[in-house]
C-alpha cells in the first residue's frame, strides 16, 4: 500500500520513491529529507553515479511523480571526519557547532556560527526548513539569551538568525521567544540596527499567524513599532520595517483562525499610538526616497481613518507627492509606478466619507489622479488604482483617460472591472453623461470586458444598463414547476 496515495503502486528501483500514483493524487505530496538523501546515496552506491548526477536523478524521479521538493536540500550529505557517523548537511553541522559553542559560553565562536547559519539559509531556503525540523529554534533561542548578557553585536546576529529562521515559519516562535522579543525591542529602542532586525522578527512571526499577532499586541509591541518610526525617523531601513510590521498587524490572512482582530489592531495603532500622525510626519523626511514613501503610503491606506488624515495634513502631502510623481520622466518607471500605485491606494482608502471626497477634489486630487493614469498608462496597476480612486470619488464629468485605460489593458481584469464601476458611478448620478461616454466607444469596450473576464460580468451589465444600452439578462429560475432535464 502506497503511503502517499493509499493505493497499490510500485517502488522505483532508482530513487526509492513510489510510482504509479496519478498526478492529481500526488500534486501536493512531500517527502522527508531522509527519503531524498537515501535516494541520492542509493544512486551513488548502487548505480555508480557522481554526486551531481545522483542528486539530479533523484530530483527528476521525485518531481516526475508530482512530489514538491521545495523543502528539500538538494545536495549530497557529507560524512563527518570524526568517525563513522551518519552523513549530515552543512546547515545541520553548523547548528551542532553552534549548540556546542553556546553550551560552552564562547561568544566569538557563537558569532561565527550564527553568521554561517544565516548565510546558508539565505542561499537555500530549504536549509531553513531542514534546520527547523532538526531543532534549530531552541538552539537559536539559547544563543539569543546568551547574547543579551554579552554584547550588542552578538545580539544583532542572534536576531538576524531568528529572522531568517522564522521567515515563512511563524509557528516556531513560542511564548518565551515572544516575551524576549518585546523585551529586546524595548531595551534597545535607541539602537537602529537592533531595532530594525527585531522588528523584522516581529513581521515574520506575525505574517499569516493571527495568534502571534494578538499575543504580541497584548505584550505591547504596537507602541514599540510606532516609537521606532519616531526615534529613527531618518533611518530608512527602520521606517520601512516598522511600516511593514504595522501593516501585517492589520492583516486577516490566517486561514486557521475564524476570528481576526485586524480592525481592532488598526484602531489601536491610530487611536492609542498616534499611528496616522507618526506616519504623516515621517513622510516629510523621505520626500526624495520613493521606496520608503511607498511603504508609508501603503501603511496609511491600511489605517485610513478618513477625516483624521485630512485634519493632520496628510491629504495635501498625498496630493502633492502624486503631482510630483506625474512630473517625473516616464523612463524611471519601476519605482515611480510603485509609489504612484501606493499614493492612489491611500487616496482611495481615505475617500470613505463625502466630506473627504470633496476635500480631495478641492485639493486638486481629481486632476492628479487623472494625470497619473494618463502619464503612467503603461502600468495596469496604476490604471486599476486610478479607476478605483475615481470610482470612489464619483466624479461629475467623464474623461478620455478612463476609456483609454480600458483600451490599453484589455487583458487586465482588475483594470476593466474598476473602469466599468467608474463609468457606472458617473452615469448613475447624471444621465447627461451617457452620450459623451458612449461617443468615446464605451459600449464596445464594456461588452468586450464582459466577454473576456468572468469577474466583470455583473458590473459590466450594470454599466451598460445605466448607459441605456440593451442588456440581456438570463432568467435562472421562473418560480414555476416543471420537469428536470435528464
Amino acid at each position: 500500500m502506497c503511503p502517499w496515495c493509499w493505493s497499490g503502486c510500485q517502488r522505483c528501483a532508482v530513487s526509492g520513491a513510489h510510482i504509479g500514483c496519478t498526478p492529481a493524487s500526488m500534486a501536493s505530496k512531500r517527502i522527508a529529507q531522509e527519503t531524498f538523501d537515501a535516494a541520492v546515496r542509493e544512486n551513488i552506491e548502487e548505480f555508480a553515479m557522481g554526486p551531481e548526477e545522483a542528486v539530479k536523478e533523484a530530483v527528476e524521479q521525485f518531481e516526475s511523480q508530482g512530489v514538491d521538493l521545495s523543502n528539500i536540500v538538494k545536495t549530497v550529505p557529507k560524512v563527518s571526519a570524526d568517525g563513522p557517523q551518519e552523513p549530515t548537511h552543512d546547515v545541520l553541522q553548523t547548528l551542532s557547532d553552534l549548540q556546542e559553542s553556546v553550551a560552552s559560553s564562547r561568544p566569538q565562536e557563537v558569532s561565527a556560527h550564527l553568521t554561517r547559519f544565516c548565510d546558508q539559509c539565505k542561499q537555500d531556503k530549504a536549509c531553513c526548513f531542514l534546520a527547523a525540523q532538526k531543532g534549530a529554534y531552541p538552539i537559536i533561542f539559547a544563543a539569543w539569551k546568551l547574547a543579551t548578557a554579552s554584547d550588542q553585536g552578538l545580539l544583532l546576529q542572534s536576531l538576524n538568525a531568528l529572522s531568517v529562521l522564522t521567515d515563512g515559519q511563524p509557528d516556531l516562535l513560542d511564548t518565551q521567544g515572544l516575551q524576549l522579543l518585546v523585551a529586546t525591542l524595548a531595551q534597545n529602542a535607541n539602537e537602529a540596527d537592533l531595532t530594525c532586525s527585531g522588528i523584522r522578527c516581529v513581521r515574520h512571526a506575525c505574517l499569516k499567524h493571527e495568534q502571534n499577532r494578538q499575543d504580541l499586541v497584548k505584550a505591547g509591541v504596537l507602541p514599540l513599532l510606532t516609537g521606532a518610526i519616531v526615534h529613527h525617523g531618518h533611518h530608512a531601513n527602520v521606517v520601512r520595517e516598522a511600516c511593514w510590521a504595522l501593516r501585517v498587524m492589520t492583516f486577516d490572512d490566517d486561514m486557521r483562525m475564524s476570528i481576526s482582530h485586524a480592525h481592532n489592531h488598526a484602531k489601536m495603532i491610530v487611536q492609542e499610538n498616534r499611528g496616522l500622525k507618526v506616519l504623516i510626519e515621517a513622510t516629510k523626511a523621505f520626500l526624495d526616497n520613493p521606496g520608503v514613501l511607498g511603504e508609508l503610503c501603503g501603511t496609511l491606506s491600511r489605517l485610513a481613518f478618513c477625516q483624521e488624515v485630512v485634519d493632520l495634513g496628510g491629504l495635501s502631502i498625498l496630493v502633492s507627492l502624486l503631482a510630483d510623481c506625474n512630473d517625473h520622466q516616464v523612463g524611471a518607471q519601476s519605482w515611480v509606478w510603485e509609489l504612484v500605485k501606493q499614493l492612489l491606494s491611500a487616496l482611495r482608502a481615505i475617500a470613505g466619507n463625502d466630506d473627504v471626497k470633496d476635500a480631495i477634489v478641492h485639493a486638486g486630487g481629481m486632476e492628479s489622479i487623472v494625470a497619473a493614469m494618463t502619464r503612467h498608462l503603461a502600468s495596469p496597476q496604476v490604471c486599476e488604482q486610478s479607476c478605483a480612486a475615481l470610482s470612489v470619488l464619483a466624479l461629475r464629468k467623464p474623461n478620455n483617460s478612463r476609456i483609454i485605460a480600458m483600451k490599453a489593458h484589455p487583458q487586465e481584469a482588475g483594470v476593466q472591472k474598476q473602469a466599468c464601476m467608474l463609468i457606472r458611478n458617473l452615469v448613475s448620478r447624471s444621465r447627461a453623461f451617457s452620450k459623451p461616454i458612449l461617443d468615446l466607444g464605451a459600449e464596445a469596450l464594456i461588452t468586450k470586458a464582459q466577454s473576456n473576464h468572468r469577474s466583470c460580468e455583473d458590473v459590466a451589465k450594470a454599466a451598460l444598463q445605466d448607459l441605456g444600452c440593451h442588456v440581456e439578462f438570463q432568467e435562472l429560475w421562473t418560480g414555476q414547476r416543471g420537469h428536470l432535464a435528464p
